[in-house]
This record gives C-alpha cells, sequence and structure tokens, in this order.
C-alpha cells in the first residue's frame, strides 16, 4: 500500500507540472503583451500631446490661426516615442488644423512558445488639440486636449 501511495503522488506531481507549465507560460507571455501594449499607448498619447504643441508661428502671427506644424510635430512625435518606446515605431502623424493624430505600432516578441504566433502586433492611436484658452483675464495661454484609443492584432 505504501508503494501505491508513492506512485500516485508521483503522477499528481508530473500531471501538475503538465497543466501548470502552459498555464505559466501563458501567464507570462499575458503579461509581456499587456505590459508593451501599455507603455505603447501612453508614448503615443505623450506624442500626440507634444506633436499638438507645435504651433505654426507663421501662421499664427499672420493670421491668428492656431494651426500645427506638420513638419515639426512628426519630429517631436517621433522623438517622444524613440525616448518613451524605442522598439515602436511611428505609423503616421496627421494633422488637421489644430489637431493631431499619431498612430504607432510594434511588434513584441513572446518570451515562450505557448502561441502558434511568435510575436504580437501592437497598435495605438492617439489625438490632441491645440486649443485657445485664458489663464488670467490679461494673459493668453495655448492648451493641449487629449484623447487616445489602442488596438491589439
Amino acid at each position: 500500500m505504501g508503494s501505491q501511495r508513492g506512485q500516485v503522488m508521483a503522477f499528481i506531481a508530473v500531471a501538475l507540472a503538465i497543466v501548470l507549465m502552459p498555464v505559466a507560460a501563458y501567464a507570462v507571455d499575458i503579461a509581456t503583451v499587456s505590459s508593451a501594449a501599455a507603455t505603447l499607448q501612453e508614448a503615443t498619447a505623450t506624442a500626440a500631446m507634444e506633436a499638438a504643441q507645435q504651433l505654426n508661428t507663421g501662421a499664427f502671427r499672420s493670421s491668428g490661426a492656431l494651426v500645427i506644424d506638420m513638419n515639426a510635430a512628426r519630429s517631436a512625435a517621433q522623438a517622444v516615442l524613440a525616448a518613451e518606446a524605442p522598439a515602436a515605431l511611428v505609423s503616421s502623424v496627421s494633422v488637421r488644423g489644430a489637431e493631431v493624430t499619431v498612430e504607432a505600432g510594434q511588434v513584441v516578441r513572446l518570451p515562450f512558445d505557448f502561441f502558434p504566433m511568435r510575436a504580437a502586433r501592437l497598435k495605438a492611436i492617439a489625438s490632441a488639440r491645440l486649443a485657445a484658452g485664458y489663464d488670467s483675464p490679461t494673459s493668453f495661454l495655448l492648451t493641449v486636449s487629449a484623447s487616445d484609443s489602442s488596438g491589439t492584432l
């Protein structure tokens, strides 16, 4: 009877290892992708806000219109993403008047080969708008408002 008890314990140990190893690998893969997605979305939102602050001073001085400088916005977005999410790439920067939208993507390699795919493609989109505002009756300040969305493929 003692030898059967030992066999059952060995069987349970092997069975638990077979069940728990894939679950642990899945958990690590999901945590890696979730962390990268959060970092990418935050960096993209920051990039959009920074890009929205790139006022076209020539247009502002001549007409008082709040227009974003496209080249400066693209450079600012790329600089922010390079600093905050080095593995991410700017897919596009679009400007419409005082609003800028930044799209970024990143490929995240999965630590374990639990899934048939070896990597996850992440995408993040964020928009920000440059808007005029008042701090006090005698000062004219520029403010930025932002919205973002993200998705994973």
